[in-house]
């Protein structure tokens, strides 16, 4: 067949897709750990991670649960840091370690033929993690060097600023680490802390890839026989306790010759019906490199290299939040011009070919969030540990398509009020 190169080729609309979110595989191993997984993808490589209720939201002293995660790898009472980390490195395995708010995680890249041959060492930083004491130093010394330097920084500054207005100092979403809060630490700390949510705590498994065929086996010998779920996590809830003022000017370094905005209100999670309509207008007013404030703020008036917005994805409780750094003798002007931008969204339509445009970027960018196993399995860790069903995927594609400007007026005049928004400026 020859191609006619006088006719361009049809372009189909994302909009247009038929798009599937690909179901996954349950098992449950014999402590009662549940297993969520999608086995795909062309390379024999896969992954798995390991989800424990183990975030700040259950520490008692702030950074435990941060301090805790990051040595689950460096010593066990038979190997130190260095044989723990070489034993991965010898199968080409990467393993990470990252703490959330209500949740922490152990995650495994491996090649598959060598599954068998470092998930004992998983499973032995879950039952024999020992913090040694010099560890816990050099972290505490590095965590402290790392944070001077990152106090120097505006943005850093007017990103934890910001949280605490919004949440409060004292709730997981608001607080913030200092000085004071790692020479706290003690191993005993990081020790109760490991028996209670990670030794015998809530686990959940995420795995996806291609798989060995006595995959489920080596998963029942090495983490289905550990003392998992042996203690009731419940689920704990803080109060929101939200600064009384809400227009802030800092002044962190006064040679500085930028500064770092933050404008955010609270916003409903996931579950409230807004939610996911409110992508849609997220997107026209500042979620994309082709919204109105990148369009006005940085192209137009040249304040910016960059401006966002976007929600926040907490699993209690969200925020709205526009974040940007302009020149020092701008930033009066740059946040003017985003109330400006609000303005408009509350007083005129959408106009259908931008509503058009954003919605066909939106559902481009959901089918390459869905392009591998990795990327499927962790949208459905994202439903799973929100309490989602594929209920909601579908509905969110239903409503972007659907959606009129009509809609999202109501929504900019319910949301995007200037008075609602905490402000602030960090030079």
């Amino acid at each position: 067949m020859v191609l006619d190169r006088n006719t361009a080729p049809y372009i189909k609309d994302a909009i247009d897709f038929d798009i599937q979110l690909k179901p996954y595989q349950k098992f449950v191993l014999d402590n009662g750990v549940e297993v969520y997984a999608y086995e795909g993808g062309a390379e024999e490589v896969m992954m798995m991670e390991m989800v424990f209720f183990a975030g700040n939201s259950y520490e008692k002293k702030n950074w435990v649960a941060a301090a805790t995660n990051f040595l689950l790898k460096n010593g066990t009472s038979s190997k130190t840091a260095f044989e723990i980390n070489d034993a991965f490195e010898f199968y080409g395995a990467y393993l990470n370690r990252t703490c959330y708010n209500e949740t922490s995680t152990i995650s495994l890249h491996c090649l598959t033929r060598y599954f068998k041959d470092v998930i004992e060492n998983v499973s032995e930083l879950v039952a024999d993690a020992s913090f040694p004491e010099n560890e816990l130093e050099i972290y505490k010394k590095n965590q402290i060097q790392r944070l001077t330097l990152n106090l120097k920084k505006g943005d850093f500054i007017a990103n934890r600023l910001i949280d605490e207005y919004l949440f409060g100092i004292e709730h997981p979403y608001g607080k913030y680490s200092t000085e004071i809060d790692f020479n706290k630490l003690t191993r005993e700390d990081l020790v109760n802390f490991y028996n209670t949510y990670y030794k015998e705590g809530k686990c959940i498994i995420f795995m996806a890839g291609k798989f060995p065929s006595n995959m489920q086996s080596l998963l029942n010998k090495h983490i289905g026989a550990l003392p998992l779920n042996k203690k009731e996590i419940t689920e704990i809830t803080h109060p929101i306790i939200s600064a009384t003022e809400k227009k802030y000017s800092i002044i962190n370094d006064a040679a500085s010759v930028q500064g770092s905005i933050r404008i955010a209100r609270h916003f409903p999670n996931r579950h409230h019906p807004d939610f996911a309509p409110t992508q849609v207008l997220n997107n026209i007013f500042g979620g994309f490199f082709g919204s109105r404030l990148m369009s006005n703020i940085r192209e137009d008036k040249g304040y910016t290299y960059g401006i966002h917005s976007y929600l926040q994805n907490h699993v209690q409780a969200c925020a709205w939040l526009i974040s940007t750094d302009a020149g020092k003798d701008v930033c009066r002007a740059t946040i003017d011009e985003v109330y400006k931008e609000m303005a408009i969204l509350r007083n005129e339509l959408v106009d259908k070919e931008e509503l058009h445009l954003v919605k066909n970027y939106m559902l481009g960018s959901l089918l390459g969030d869905l392009d591998g196993p990795f990327q499927i399995i962790g949208r459905w860790k994202t439903y799973i540990l929100n309490g989602l069903t594929e209920e909601y995927f579908y509905n969110t594609i239903q409503t972007v398509r659907s959606i009129q400007p009509e809609q999202l007026k109501a929504l900019a005049n319910k949301y995007l009020i200037e008075d609602d928004f905490y402000e602030l400026v960090v030079f």
